[in-house]
């Protein structure tokens, strides 16, 4: 079984989960909700997270032997990395069908990526 990625994307300025009416963000909650559960009772899920908007980040460089330190993203893009998914496959095409489920529940665009074996990885 291998461990795959799915970033969350969102586009500046539109937060996800926060839609306009309470029937709204309790709609996405459940259904976030609904979408863990089925990953937990597949043993498929590992871990999830949602990061702050990117002028939250803190970027760390090497500058000629010095290390510098600036506020904001790395990269100054429309479309930002709004949180994540890390689940167990049995390979990409089931990495790809819980993406679509993904997709389905958050209404944003995902990223898959496998994980590469290094040794560190707990299944």
């Amino acid at each position: 079984m291998s461990q795959y990625l799915l970033s969350t994307y969102v586009v500046e300025g539109e937060a996800p989960g926060t839609p306009g009416t309470a029937e709204e963000t309790q709609a996405f909650m459940d259904r976030i909700i609904a979408l863990v559960n089925e990953m937990e009772a597949s043993c498929t899920f590992v871990f999830e997270g949602a990061l702050h908007d990117p002028d939250a980040a803190t970027v760390v460089r090497s500058d000629e032997g010095d290390v510098v330190m600036t506020d904001g993203p790395f990269v100054e893009a429309k479309e930002h990395i709004a949180g994540f998914y890390i689940i167990n496959a049995d390979d990409l095409d089931a990495a790809l069908a819980w993406a679509r489920k993904v997709v389905g529940a958050i209404k944003h665009s995902i990223e898959v990526r496998p994980f590469r074996a290094t040794g560190r990885v707990q299944a």
